[in-house]
């Protein structure tokens, strides 16, 4: 059974809309101002709640702005409950954060019918999507029923990106949001005299490039596949669509885009104060946490010298010597360019 509060403070409004609510088979909880409003929706968090917008103590407007400050309450779907028809009330409101209006005096069908639309978008935009090409498909198929996004393009094409080939170049401006399907992508900055410094590792599933969408920037680093990769292309106008038309879609869109931020963090404390032989440790095991498909087995991968030494920020030749005392020490196996990590344990354990 869904849970609906009222907030609203005609007592006879009140009781009236919960009654049809609670016929319609809802729980339904009541409040008679914005503050008790607030505090009981922190305290239950129902599955959607309908607020008066002039009301004593607190509005609705400041109802629906301390309940987008704290993650708990943020996405719950959020309908005004209005005598005033004025443009301007409607489009603060929908600024705000809010999924709909009705206007008073409303009958019960009218009510039913918001109710149920929020509620039932709202499971959709709670769903998981699997992190690839059909969960992808699945996630714009489902946002495209939402009437804000139904433009949305089906323009998502599926490019093939030979080994060290770019897909965006340093201060380029951007024009896709990128998803990858296949294969594996790098992110890294260029020094001036030609050295390169890996800054993002991506894996299938992971979305890439959206940092410079939103900042409405060109590119700040280069984005290079490491090995035959496929990438989907998707339109930045979907990606702005996504972003500014529907709250809702936009925090559940966020969810989806790789969360990369404590990464680059922790690389940058790293190149700041730790030796390279802890640094190569750290290195080895981010790829084994980000490439690692078969859990159980031993971690192999084949990546190049000069790949793996921008990713420690160390020149190639201490990484080969570093390598070498790993593979002395029985953490590592290497032949060619493939390394083997034989105890994973030992190695976390150097970077900690």
């Amino acid at each position: 059974m869904k849970t609906i509060l009222i907030i609203e403070d005609n007592l006879d409004v009140r009781e009236n809309t919960a009654e049809i609510l609670e016929l319609a088979n809802y729980k339904v909880l009541q409040a008679e101002n914005g503050k008790q409003g607030v505090e009981l929706a922190q305290q239950v968090k129902p599955d959607l709640i309908i607020c008066d917008i002039m009301m004593p103590v607190l509005d609705g407007y400041g109802v629906i702005h301390l309940l987008s400050k704290n993650s708990e309450t943020a996405s719950i779907p959020f309908i005004f409950l209005t005598a005033k028809s004025e443009r301007m009330d409607f489009r603060k409101g929908m600024e705000m954060g809010a999924d709909d209006y009705i206007s008073k005096p409303f009958d019960d069908i009218e009510l039913l019918k918001a109710v149920e639309s929020r509620i039932k978008k709202s499971e959709i935009l709670k769903a998981e999507f699997s992190k690839n090409v059909d969960g992808l498909n699945k996630f714009f198929d489902e946002v495209k029923k939402n009437d804000d996004l139904k433009m949305l393009s089906a323009d998502r094409r599926i490019k093939t990106f030979k080994k060290k080939e770019s897909v965006f170049s340093e201060g380029n401006s951007p024009i896709y949001l990128y998803f990858l399907v296949k294969g594996k992508i790098k992110n890294y900055k260029s020094h001036e005299y030609g050295k390169e410094l890996i800054t993002t590792l991506y894996k299938e599933g992971d979305f890439f490039g959206y940092t410079a969408l939103l900042e409405e920037q060109p590119y700040a680093e280069t984005a290079e596949a490491m090995e035959d990769s496929e990438v989907c292309l998707i339109p930045k106008e979907d990606f702005f669509s996504l972003m500014y038309n529907n709250m809702n879609v936009m925090k559940t869109f966020v969810k989806m885009l790789s969360d990369n931020i404590v990464e680059k963090e922790n690389q940058l404390v790293n190149l700041a104060y730790s030796s390279v032989r802890k640094r190569v440790a750290e290195a080895l095991v981010l790829l084994q946490s980000r490439y690692d498909n078969e859990k159980g087995k031993n971690f192999s991968i084949s990546i190049s010298r000069e790949d793996l030494a921008n990713i420690v920020g160390t020149a190639t030749e201490s990484l080969i010597r570093t390598l070498s005392d790993f593979k002395e020490e029985k953490l590592l196996e290497v032949k060619g360019s493939n390394i083997t990590i034989i105890n994973l344990e030992k190695l976390k354990k150097l970077k900690a």
